[in-house]
């Protein structure tokens, strides 16, 4: 990442190289060598990060689909079924409206969090060692992505020393909103395109900030090549169309970081050219155009998925999370993470669930990066990374401010956004989210000037920073493990049940709750549909969006029995009505694996609807 010495030693500004001593040309080995030295700190910063990411997700190794996480499992079990889905792109087999779950009806990828990109880039590694590894490395990935990503903006944009960049990098790909978001969040923990936004929105500003129209630079001479009009333009153009294809990118891996991540930088803009209207005033308009170009690109390519996730079939144009149950407490702001070395599992009372701890920046963290706001107040960076902070903090705290766990009557900045479409469904408490690579920035600006400054500030400045870090630290992940995949799932004997692409029906089916029969279908890379399930669908009331699905007779009846344990007398028109059923899924098999809880109730149960069992491996299996 750092610039490339001068191979002669007599060579410099305004000097030829000594003819006497002519560039002898490397080998390529030696190349890699010279280059792989004299960015040595850039790489180990790197190492650094893979290896904590490893460290705190490494209760899912060396085992992924005997693991999970203790957190959220059902949320993984999720996620492992959209990157089996997702993973069949590779064979032909994918369509924006997945069949492979909620039979007949299926399944709106894209109005559920799919991570689409994610899951066909990893296709080969889903189809060789199974979905549950996927998971595992991109729960690791991410973490260390993402540190990565804005390691690299803050050295090769920002201009900041590798120290203050690590700090930065390290709370932006480890904080403790992100940490947490871990617990199952995929789409949330894949920010590492978020800092190839940020590059290619200030690329678009230096492009178009041209003091003099007649091409003359700030010193007064004469622009030329690449500095001329004419590069400015072509790196516009290169910009505008890079950040079509990121932010076109970013939207199949997760819209809700493109949007939050949008949501910031307007704010910031705004913030910055308050502070610095020159800049504004000539950066504008080619600013402004090339955006116009980036946002029609990009709705070009993506005016079908938009249109499919929300007006397509299975898909919504709503919300299902209320903005006043999933909004972040004020006290939580200045309270550790349970997840964090400081934490303490009383403060878990402070937000909806483990996945969520969004705002727990601790108070030495807030305390040192207001220290340093006030410190660097009259940068604009500064002042438009505060503007950004103070927005997304305040619209995290939802329609009604709610302190320590009791409802104000304060209204929230949020509820402006209530009656907004599309928006008013976005939950308030991850908009906190955005604040940590603002902080973390500051921190990068404090701790790069403290360096430069030098005297007591090298130290003092370096140190309060670490200082605050240190109790937000993350430790790692809490795994346990998961009841194996049934035998008959396995080895891989559903195929003479169902064939490939037909729909089996597992007793209990899942649920938004109990999901767990979706994890057979993730065994068998998605091959088979299932019915019922957990996924958003248009199941609320007049077609609004809802967890899951109703539920047909047949399988409320089973999951009764699956819960109680009671096995009921079965009626003839209960037995009409599983037929009913059986025919509205579809159904080519029946099948209740023999370790089930109340395995014999369910299937003294199903005998009576559907006729005697057939035993498979270690599963039961009816053909209705």
């Amino acid at each position: 990442m750092s610039s490339a010495a001068c191979t002669d030693q007599d060579a410099g500004p305004g000097r030829e190289p000594s003819p006497e001593a002519p560039a002898v040309p490397r080998s390529r080995r030696a190349r890699l060598v010279a280059t792989l030295h004299r960015n040595r700190v850039d790489l180990l910063a790197g190492l650094g990060f893979l290896v904590l990411a490893g460290v705190l997700t490494h209760g899912l190794w060396p085992n992924p689909s005997g693991r999970v996480l203790a957190l959220n499992p059902a949320d993984q079990t999720l996620y492992e079924w959209f990157l089996a889905v997702d993973s069949r792109a590779l064979l032909g087999d994918f369509s924006l409206l997945s069949d492979r779950l909620n039979a007949p009806d299926g399944v709106n990828l894209m109005a559920n969090t799919t991570v689409i990109a994610l899951g066909m880039l990893l296709a080969p590694v889903t189809l060789l060692f199974g979905a549950p590894t996927t998971f595992a490395l991109l729960a690791a990935v991410n973490l260390a992505g993402t540190a990565i990503a804005w390691y690299a903006l803050y050295v090769r944009v920002l201009g900041a020393g590798r120290l203050a960049a690590a700090l930065g990098a390290g709370l932006c790909g480890f904080g403790p909103g992100i940490v947490s978001q871990t617990n199952s969040h995929l789409h949330m923990t894949a920010q590492w395109l978020v800092p190839v936004i940020v590059w290619l929105v200030v690329r678009m500003v230096r492009a178009a900030d041209r003091p003099l129209r007649d091409g003359a630079g700030r010193d007064g001479g004469r622009r030329s090549g690449r500095d001329g009009a004419g590069g400015a333009d072509r790196r516009m153009l290169v910009s505008a169309v890079g950040l079509a294809v990121v932010v076109t990118v970013q939207v199949f891996v997760g819209e809700e970081v493109l949007f939050l991540a949008a949501l910031t930088l307007a704010v910031m803009t705004a913030a910055y050219a308050a502070v610095d209207r020159r800049l504004a005033r000539r950066a504008f308009p080619g600013f402004a155009a090339g955006m116009l170009l980036a946002t029609g690109l990009a709705l070009v390519v993506l005016a079908y998925p938009l249109w499919f996730q929300f007006a397509g079939p299975q898909g919504v144009a709503d919300g299902m999370f209320s903005p006043y149950y999933f909004s972040a407490d004020l006290t939580s702001w200045w309270t550790f993470s349970p997840l964090s070395l400081a934490g303490d599992d009383a403060a878990a009372r402070l937000t909806t669930g483990p996945a969520e701890y969004n705002t727990f920046l601790g108070w030495p963290l807030l305390l040192v990066g207001a220290a340093c706001a006030v410190w660097l107040r009259r940068q604009p960076l500064v002042v438009a990374c505060v503007a950004g902070a103070l927005a997304m903090g305040a619209l995290s705290l939802g329609p009604d401010v709610v302190v320590d766990g009791e409802r104000t009557g304060v209204p929230g900045p949020f509820r402006f956004l209530l009656d907004v479409p599309v928006v008013d469904g976005a939950l308030p408490m991850r908009f906190a989210l955005a604040v940590l690579p603002l902080l973390a920035t500051v921190l990068v600006l404090a701790v790069d000037r403290a360096g430069r400054q030098g005297g007591r500030w090298r130290v003092v400045v370096p140190a309060a920073v670490v200082a605050a870090l240190l109790p937000a630290a993350p430790t790692p992940l809490a795994t346990e493990d998961r009841p194996p995949v049934p035998e008959f799932i396995t080895a891989g004997h559903w195929r003479d049940c169902v064939r490939p692409g037909g729909v089996l029906v597992p007793v209990p089916a899942p649920t938004p709750r109990e999901p767990w029969p979706m994890r057979w279908a993730v065994a068998a890379d998605a091959a088979f549909a299932l019915p019922e399930g957990f996924f958003i669908g248009p199941y609320g009331r007049d077609g609004t969006a809802a967890m899951g699905t109703y539920k047909q007779p047949t399988s409320a009846l089973l999951a009764e029995v699956a819960r109680h344990g009671e096995q009921p007398v079965v009626s003839e028109g209960q037995r009409r009505q599983a037929a009913l059923d059986a025919d509205f899924w579809n159904a080519s098999c029946v099948v209740l694996a023999a370790n089930e809880r109340h395995a014999e109730s369910l299937r003294g149960t199903l005998e009576q609807l559907y006729g005697p069992a057939t035993r498979v491996a270690d599963a039961w299996i009816w053909r209705p």
